[in-house]
């Protein structure tokens, strides 16, 4: 087995024991969170991880078993949507009186931190990155693991201040007009 096949499979199992961790607390957060919005988003964050963990044990044991890198953890797409306009739908949808439990707002900040730490995980082994598909790979971890943090960004402000997150999201003027 190679050096960098070696380096690869220990970020891909530190990389699973992560995800396996982002999976389970988001399963946690959507059974716990006391508003409709919340769930949604965190069961939708949870399939995500799952997918994540699928494709890290794809690669993992192609890489274990002596293989190469390949771009067969293109076969398990994430779910084709923007999770920041379904956040944005649904917050309109829900409107500005929707309250916050304070677990809920503490499981925001847990999760806003567990994805800031996974995109610096991912962002660090790209550096490392032995060849294309392996830098394939870890950017779009990157790419998905922003798209987390963002949609977590926002529901934060939502609940916490829903009326400044209108203003900032439906563009409103505090001009009086």
């Amino acid at each position: 087995m190679t050096t960098a096949n070696q380096r690869a499979i220990g970020m891909l199992k530190t990389a699973l024991e992560m995800e396996e961790k982002g999976f389970k607390f988001y399963e946690d957060a959507a059974s716990k969170t006391h508003n409709e919005l919340g769930r949604n988003i965190f069961r939708m964050l949870k399939e995500d991880e799952l997918v994540h963990v699928d494709r890290i044990k794809k690669i993992y044991t192609e890489l274990t078993g002596g293989g190469a890198w390949s771009d067969e953890w293109k076969a398990i797409p994430a779910p084709q949507r923007d999770l920041g306009e379904v956040f944005r739908t649904l917050a309109r949808r829900h409107g500005p009186n929707i309250k916050a439990a304070t677990g809920d707002l503490d499981a925001l900040r847990v999760g806003i931190d567990f994805e800031a730490q996974s995109v610096a995980f991912y962002t660090r082994h790209l550096a490392e990155a032995q060849n294309d598909l392996e830098s394939e790979f870890t950017t779009a971890m990157i790419e998905e693991e922003e798209s987390h943090h963002a949609v977590l960004a926002d529901m934060r402000l939502y609940l916490a201040d829903p009326d400044a997150w209108f203003r900032e999201n439906e563009k409103g003027g505090l001009d009086g007009a």
